[in-house]
């Protein structure tokens, strides 16, 4: 089938969006240098603005095409914006301070009992927890919400006391890459959702095949990285203090969290629960901290974009996904992912009919193998890019270094899905 003239249009756009994202350093150095331009420029730096940015364009420029602009009032009304809501909504709950606190305690606690085990410093030991611990709970309460804790933490512990630029961006990779692995440990994470009712994969088969893979792979993935900078990290001890928060304030938060989840297909009942949560937070604002509101936001409208964009590729990466066979795939699916939504890839190839189960593991491993190697790859990694930032040079995040850092949890990822 031929593309039409907004397709084609939207793939012209939608890589000029990518190239965008790869250029955020050098807007953000143009700011620093000019003054007239400075606001300007630092909009232009801002990861979280690119697709939405340039999806707004895409929309002027197709109601312009069409010569009626109902025809982008109606694509929009097609696309499903639930996970950009859903981001939102479990970002600003699992950045609350008591939820915090208590994802906080218990990495302290178990990171205790490995300090005494293995006799790593405590510094180490919590570190290595949060790259490992904070991922595999991700297969429970989702990635964008494990992303959220696993940025703070790090945040606190690392970012904000170190100026080592390679121990930020292996830190950031590794967080990336762990979240996205951890989807395979079972089936309600966005790239397998998308495929696991269609082909009957439960929990079980999700675990079997893919859970203990991807939970070797994240454990080696945090061990490299802890063992590579052991004598790099901040000391931060963790001091036995007590928790000012009342264990009843966090459980409350706990619920709220917990239930988000649970309903985290349906928008009417989550963004509802969220309207009573930031209720619930005014009436008890001596146990907050601010709540992440902006940043939230930032990220939704970066999930936004990326779904009004990639919602015009499927003319093209169908057809690339379907000319596969199931070893090129795997390794198209690590590269595709790099560049798109790895949830979207993993939809498009699942539309290819009389496959086999060969060629559905190996489009699955591909997109979950491939979801930290950018900032786009995986929904959840804008929430961690957003939250952790302002520590990188000039404020931004290089797509090049990340990419580069993240060559090796990626290479463990694929060995693991690969080999074992």
């Amino acid at each position: 089938m031929n593309p039409t003239v907004i397709q084609i249009l939207a793939s012209a756009i939608f890589i000029i969006a990518i190239i965008h994202t790869f250029s955020s350093v050098f807007f953000e150095k143009l700011a620093a240098k000019s003054l007239a331009h400075k606001d300007l420029y630092h909009l232009l730096g801002e990861v979280e603005v690119v697709f939405g940015f340039w999806a707004l364009v895409l929309m002027l420029l197709m109601g312009l095409v069409a010569s009626d602009y109902q025809v982008p009032i109606e694509y929009l009304e097609t696309r499903n914006f639930n996970d950009c809501l859903f981001l939102f909504a479990i970002m600003v709950v699992s950045a609350s301070k008591p939820i915090l606190s208590f994802a906080s305690s218990l990495v302290a606690a178990i990171s205790r009992v490995v300090n005494k085990l293995f006799k790593l410093n405590l510094s180490a030991s919590v570190y290595f927890m949060t790259l490992s611990l904070v991922p595999i709970l991700g297969s429970v309460i989702t990635g964008p919400a494990a992303m959220t804790l696993g940025a703070l933490l790090l945040k606190d512990k690392v970012f904000s006391k170190t100026k080592n630029t390679k121990l930020m961006y292996w830190t950031l990779a590794v967080l990336f890459v762990n979240i996205s692995i951890s989807g395979g440990i079972t089936n309600f994470t966005p790239p397998v959702l998308l495929v696991a009712h269609g082909w009957a994969w439960d929990n079980l088969y999700m675990f079997h095949h893919f859970g203990i893979k991807a939970l070797i792979g994240i454990l080696v993935n945090a061990l490299i990285v802890t063992l590579m900078f052991n004598n790099h990290l901040p000391s931060t001890p963790i001091a036995q203090s007590k928790n000012d928060i009342p264990a009843f304030v966090i459980a409350v938060h706990l619920l709220f969290l917990i239930s988000i989840v649970i309903f985290s297909h349906h928008p009417v009942l989550f963004m509802g629960l969220l309207l009573f949560f930031l209720g619930y937070t005014q009436a008890y604002a001596k146990f907050q901290s601010p709540l992440l509101l902006k940043q939230a936001l930032m990220v939704s409208f970066f999930l936004g974009g990326l779904v009004v964009l990639g919602g015009l590729q499927e003319w093209w990466l169908q057809a690339v996904v379907h000319g596969m066979n199931e070893q090129w795939l795997f390794y198209g699916s690590v590269a595709l992912t790099s560049i798109a939504d790895n949830a979207a890839i993993a939809y498009l190839g699942s539309l290819v009919q009389g496959t086999t189960e060969s060629f559905k593991y190996a489009l699955v491993a591909g997109v979950l193998t491939g979801g930290g190697l950018t900032v786009i790859a995986n929904a959840p990694n804008p929430a961690g890019a957003a939250l952790l930032k302002e520590h990188f040079p000039n404020g931004a995040i290089s797509a090049v270094s990340l990419l580069i850092a993240a060559l090796i949890p990626t290479l463990v990822a694929i060995l693991a899905f690969q080999l074992l």
